[in-house]
């Protein structure tokens, strides 16, 4: 009865048992312990200090340069911060755009459908493109990528030309279109998309498969989700694109104008128009810097439990 006994105590553990063990030896065993000192750790503090003040700084010049009086605006040497502020720089400003034959409102609402537009668009198609060609097998995947990749080295300048002959080809110049369609193939959103996908365990979607979910479904409850962080990200980088926008040669009526586009003309209006330029220039920073808080707390939570692992 020996042998027996010896022969079953000696019998091999199942792979997975193995792994498991392997995992929890590792995770139990002792803990690198970070080898910096305190003095190291106030000179990164200041150095991190010092250049979030730097970035910081053009954020609050913004902010004061909106407040400041006409005198103010124009003082030599420059000063950072207010003296006087007031608010008349943006009454001035809503008497300048109802003067008008465009209100103000109207660029407002223009720039509004162009960012959401091009931003919604963006995002969906791009996410859409990189389910497959991160979770799918089939000829060509490899060549498709590597067109996308290759499409990120080309300046927007060089493209610039091609892109408006298709435009005015497909009959959709002076219109919203023309500036939310070509938002919508940029190829960084698919390859951040794509490699985050990546990130998904296969066998997540081959269980969804087995009870029945179609890939329809897969994308849109599964996969969507557990990339959130990534289509937060896109989201908000396209958003600050969109927002930038004047229309460029696309856009030839008055009443399809952004935002942008009646800053610039408030900004060679003349000395006068200083403090109304200001305000505008408040208002086109601070929607995309609120978009941005919104979105920056959902971002960091899911950055952090994003690696999925099988």
């Amino acid at each position: 009865m020996a042998p027996n006994v010896k022969a079953q105590t000696a019998a091999p553990l199942p792979p997975k048992i193995v792994k498991l063990q392997k995992k929890m030896a590792r995770a139990s065993g002792p803990k690198k312990k970070l080898n910096r000192s305190r003095a190291g750790n106030a000179l990164l503090f200041i150095v991190m200090g010092i250049c979030g003040v730097f970035m910081a700084l053009p954020l609050v010049m913004i902010v004061n340069n909106a407040l400041k009086p006409l005198d103010e605006i124009y003082q030599f040497p420059p000063r950072i911060f207010v003296r006087n502020p007031t608010l008349s720089n943006f009454s001035d400003l809503f008497v300048l755009m109802n003067e008008s034959w465009v209100p103000f409102s109207r660029y407002v609402f223009n720039t509004l459908i162009i960012t959401l537009g091009g931003m919604a668009g963006h995002v969906i198609i791009a996410s859409m493109a990189a389910y497959p060609l991160a979770k799918n097998k089939f000829p060509g995947k490899k060549l498709l990528f590597s067109l996308v990749v290759l499409s990120l080295m080309f300046s927007w300048t060089v493209t610039e030309i091609p892109k408006y002959l298709i435009i005015s080809w497909l009959g959709i110049n002076n219109t919203y279109a023309a500036l939310i369609l070509p938002a919508w193939g940029f190829g960084m959103g698919l390859y951040l998309m794509k490699q985050f996908m990546e990130q998904l365990p296969d066998s997540l979607m081959e269980s969804a498969r087995l009870q029945g979910a179609s890939e329809w479904q897969i994308f849109w409850r599964i996969v969507m989700p557990n990339v959130r962080p990534a289509w937060l990200t896109l989201a908000i980088f396209q958003f600050q694109q969109m927002w930038g926008t004047t229309g460029g040669i696309y856009l030839r009526s008055e009443e399809l104008k952004p935002l942008q586009y009646s800053l610039q003309q408030i900004t060679t209006g003349g000395i006068s128009r200083a403090g109304a330029g200001a305000a505008v220039t408040f208002i086109i920073a601070a929607v995309p810097i609120i978009f941005f808080l919104v979105c920056q707390s959902s971002i960091l939570e899911t950055m952090t439990t994003s690696g999925m692992k099988e």
